[in-house]
């Protein structure tokens, strides 16, 4: 064994992940417990076992009475141990600044009417980081409304928190001269899914799942992951004929200079870099999907056509429009002033 100790200890509820790397490359991950942390140490050493104890040993045992036992009690319920691996280390991160700040809380002080104006305090410490602040709110209510739901409290004091983060929309549309400016120095892997998301409207995740079984010459049609909603739209004439022209590497549209489906991660960091040598800065790839709307409306197109093609709703395609884009867009007066002057001789 080369010097090694190989200790064969049965760990209880050891959880592993496979995933793919962006080179194919399979690689295995292990965490103390699903959503736990994670064990870098190689299966089968003392190093193992031990970081496996830790981690147990760090957990904060929650005391009877307190708000630790509604976040115990949350971790342990599908409402956590259902969602993406991603997720809930999102969320695990800001659960434990709640469990810093909150976990010693008598659950009956979440019946006094002054316990929203302590979280709002709590909150307020994070307001030079405003979607830290938004994040750990959200987090927070999502622990009340559980609460909530299992009978535990009578009211969530966390409804309704508002959001101290904004995005500003003005300057987040991809003009002609910086799509141009990525497809100049892009992969045609790259440039595959900057026409896909330019011509379809819809997010960065649905797009690296599209498979090519969703286009049948000349409409596409899917399942948006959020919302579920149902999605078909021609596609348009250069993306039909990029589509066309390029092989069928296998069962997704998009994949990787390797032939192999994107990672996320591998695919934002490939963006980036693309971005990065067109000189692009301040706009993303989500970005494209409110610029497919500004672009389908400069071309006349209705609200409702507008939503048909990219998903939205047609309140959101009506606000995408009107808080963000219209009053903004030189191109959209323009194209209004001549349908204008088409119609009339005055």
């Amino acid at each position: 064994m080369n010097g090694e100790l190989n200790v064969r200890v049965v760990l209880k509820g050891v959880h592993k992940v496979n995933a793919r790397l962006a080179t194919g490359e399979v690689k295995t991950y292990y965490y103390a417990w699903r959503g736990g942390p994670q064990i870098k140490a190689k299966p089968g050493t003392p190093e193992f076992v031990r970081e496996y104890h830790e981690a147990y040993a760090s957990v904060r045992q929650p005391r009877a009475g307190t708000f630790m036992t509604i976040i115990a009690q949350y971790k342990a319920a599908p409402d956590f141990t259902a969602l993406a691996q991603s997720t809930k280390r999102a969320y695990l991160a800001y659960i434990k600044l709640v469990e810093d700040e909150f976990g010693d809380l008598p659950i009956a002080a979440l019946t006094d009417r002054r316990v929203r104006g302590e979280f709002k305090s709590w909150r307020d410490k994070f307001a030079n980081t405003p979607r830290k602040a938004d994040y750990a709110w959200t987090t927070l209510a999502r622990l009340m409304s559980f609460a909530k739901d299992r009978g535990i409290i009578a009211t969530n004091p966390c409804e309704r928190g508002g959001r101290l983060y904004a995005a500003d929309r003005k300057d987040k549309i991809w003009s002609e001269q910086d799509i141009a400016a990525v497809l100049s120095v892009a992969s045609a892997e790259i440039q595959l899914a900057l026409i896909l998301a330019l011509w379809s409207g819809q997010r960065q995740g649905d797009l690296l799942r599209l498979p090519w079984s969703a286009y049948e010459s000349p409409y596409i049609r899917l399942r948006q992951s959020k919302g579920g909603r149902r999605v078909a739209m021609p596609a348009g004439t250069p993306l039909r004929a990029l589509l066309d022209a390029t092989d069928r590497r296998g069962p997704l549209i998009l994949t990787n200079t390797l032939g192999r489906p994107w990672t996320s991660d591998g695919f934002r960091t490939s963006w980036s870099k693309a971005c990065e040598r067109a000189g692009i800065s301040g706009l993303t790839f989500h970005d494209l999907r409110g610029t497919a709307v500004v672009r389908l409306a400069i071309a006349g197109a209705s609200v409702p056509q507008i939503a048909a093609v990219t998903g939205h709703s047609l309140k959101d395609v009506e606000a995408i429009l009107d808080a963000h884009y219209l009053g903004r867009d030189i191109q959209l007066a323009e194209a209004a002033v001549l349908k204008l002057e088409a119609r009339t001789k005055l």
